[in-house]
């Protein structure tokens, strides 16, 4: 998954250069409520940060969210479809004033749009189950462990360099990996946690857990028009009080089924 988020990044680098000249200026705070709209790139094939329901519309975490923003700034919002890398070239073309799905921020991209402070989190990190009740991912470096991943995943090389004494089992998909694990084929997978518990709640007789340590934690922010200073300035507040009111953290838990898992850490400073 992580190997794919790469990639998506890299076309998206592609497809921004190509704009050249044509980038946009983005919509100021000022014009935004002129319009009286706001307009918020989501992926739809991201579930369930964002998923189509059964009208046909584009829901789930990532949508909440983006109206309790535009409630908040008193507009309508406009959801735009997009896939993963149109995310920075639709920023950067005004075509939409700030995207979602999981926008990791990086140093790579901060160099093409800007980042509010952190909306959630996402971990990398071990599942495993309580037969292994190591609490560090440094502790399943062993001659009898063996990891369950997906084929062509990042997770591998990292294995591979970090934990070289462990064995590693190759499948296709992530249903059949975490089957693997249930039926004690192995005994752990690495990967952002958040997008394959789903996976486990058809083995309900498996006693899943997640390790302690992550093996690094992923800040994802909303993605804004580089120097849109009068929209990211407001959008921090706004997420400052969505976190701090628990709304945050109830929409989490309505489309994950559980509290985030690392928690971002709301101060009074941003």
């Amino acid at each position: 998954m992580i190997g794919y988020l790469k990639k998506c990044f890299l076309a998206s680098l592609v497809l921004v250069f190509a704009l050249g000249s044509s980038m946009a200026y983005a919509k100021s705070l000022d014009q935004i409520i002129t319009a009286g709209e706001i307009r918020v790139g989501i992926n739809p094939n991201f579930p369930p940060l964002g998923m189509f329901n059964e009208k046909n519309e584009i829901a789930g975490f990532d949508a909440e969210f983006a109206d309790a923003v535009a409630k908040k700034l008193g507009v309508k919002l406009q959801v735009v479809q997009l896939g993963s890398p149109d995310r920075i070239p639709f920023v950067t073309a005004d075509k939409i004033d700030f995207v979602m799905g999981a926008m990791t921020r990086t140093a790579e991209r901060a160099k093409v749009i800007d980042f509010t402070i952190p909306v959630h989190t996402e971990i990398l990190g071990v599942l495993t189950t309580e037969k292994k009740p190591y609490k560090d991912y440094k502790d399943f470096n062993r001659s009898d462990i063996t990891f369950v991943q997906v084929r062509g995943t990042t997770p591998i090389p990292f294995i591979e360099k970090n934990l070289p004494k462990a064995k590693v089992l190759l499948l296709d998909n992530y249903p059949d990996v975490v089957r693997a694990i249930a039926q004690g084929r192995g005994d752990a997978l690495i990967e952002v946690i958040e997008f394959v518990l789903k996976h486990t709640e058809i083995h309900k007789q498996t006693k899943w857990r997640i390790v302690e340590t992550p093996v690094t934690v992923y800040y994802c922010c909303l993605g804004v028009g580089k120097g849109n200073d009068t929209l990211r300035n407001w959008l921090n507040v706004a997420i400052f009080e969505l976190h701090r009111d628990g709304t945050i953290e109830e929409l989490w838990k309505k489309y994950f089924g559980r509290p985030m898992i690392y928690k971002v850490k709301w101060s009074d400073w941003f």
